[in-house]
């Protein structure tokens, strides 16, 4: 089997992609599969690659691609989180599969439709342009319906208490690409957005007890990678400021993901994230979010609430993204020359 290596700017590692059609559809059977591919992995020099993403060409008539998302998680090779999505590992799924053969070559104006058999989201993936080993997309997460504003709500409410390390704290979770906890960073003591972006352990520690509550609320394993979590508060030149985890430790930026659920929250009132949004005097256009690694915005697309009842989320998008493609290689007993060549595209991984 050949494994690909793409990595998405903003992403904490790249995806490695692999062909879902030449791995076992039984999970007990494919986690062992992965299990080995990680421990190859591993003895190359790729322990920090906790992406994997398996993909195949659609046969479902309105998508191109299929893809199933796979967090690895820290501790054993045989960890892994098969919950949720990443948005940044779709769109370097499709850089791969476009490099493999699977899809055709990416070209600008194309349009990958990929379907998450995760959780059954259908994003559009728009080429701005494309060179050699780089492309650079517009990603749309289309509703194939509206998305009542209720639906969006894992709890029932906009606004739900969590207890963790002895103190209650408000947060909103809202699931749209991914389920995410957002909490206001001044409920921990954190008063704008460069402390936010310099805090340390004390302030992850405490998000992770929060999310480590989440899930349980959820009924999801504590020590997962689902829900995701992020500080949010006013940004210091506007719109939004935020810093979320990943797996693990910081996000050096935010989850394509995570800025989806970020622009759809800000949507409905009553969210911790509409919050901030009115008092930042955001408005309604583009929300522009501000992150340690910079900046992005979102547009989320809503029916606002009105006399028939609830809103609805219709789609959102996120421009300015793009995938660097890192290489190919075979997951075989390799010749001392061969592993020495997959041992440096892995370090050129790590680098980027």
């Amino acid at each position: 089997m050949i494994g690909h290596l793409a990595h998405a700017a903003g992403a904490p590692c790249p995806t490695f992609v692999l062909d879902a059609a030449r791995l076992p559809r039984e999970e007990t059977a494919l986690l062992g599969h992965l299990t080995e591919a990680r421990r190859y992995l591993t003895s190359a020099g790729g322990a920090h690659v906790l992406k994997i993403a398996l993909v195949e060409p659609s046969a479902h008539p309105m998508f191109d691609l299929d893809y199933r998302f796979v967090q690895a998680l820290p501790g054993a090779p045989d960890r892994f989180d098969l919950r949720g999505s990443c948005g940044h590992s779709a769109l370097a799924s499709v850089v791969a599969a476009a490099r493999s053969g699977m899809l055709p070559r990416l070209v600008p104006g194309a349009r990958v439709r990929v379907r998450v058999r995760n959780n059954g989201d259908s994003v559009v993936c728009e080429v701005d342009r494309a060179e050699r080993d780089e492309a650079g997309f517009t990603v749309t997460f289309v509703q194939p319906r509206p998305v009542p504003f209720t639906e969006l709500l894992p709890t029932g409410s906009t606004r739900t208490v969590l207890r963790a390390d002895g103190r209650r704290v408000e947060v909103s979770m809202v699931a749209s690409a991914n389920t995410y906890v957002f909490v206001d960073a001044r409920s921990l003591q954190v008063p704008d957005e460069a402390a936010l972006f310099t805090a340390g352990g004390d302030l992850l520690r405490r998000l992770e007890s929060l999310r480590a509550a989440a899930a349980g609320l959820l009924g999801w394993p504590p020590g997962g990678a689902f829900p995701k979590i992020a500080a949010v508060l006013p940004g210091a030149g506007g719109g939004i400021a935020a810093r979320a985890l990943t797996v693990p430790g910081w996000h050096p930026a935010l989850a394509l993901t995570g800025a989806v659920c970020l622009g759809t929250a800000a949507r409905v009132p009553g969210t911790v994230p509409w919050r901030i949004t009115r008092e930042a005097d955001a408005g309604d256009g583009p929300l522009a979010i501000t992150t340690p690694g910079g900046r992005t915005a979102v547009t989320a697309v809503v029916s606002l609430p009105g006399t028939d009842g609830d809103g609805s989320l219709l789609w959102s998008s996120v421009a300015g993204k793009h995938v660097t493609f890192q290489g190919s290689f075979a997951l075989a007993p390799l010749s001392h020359l061969q592993f020495e060549e997959v041992a440096q595209c892995l370090a050129l991984s790590g680098a980027g």
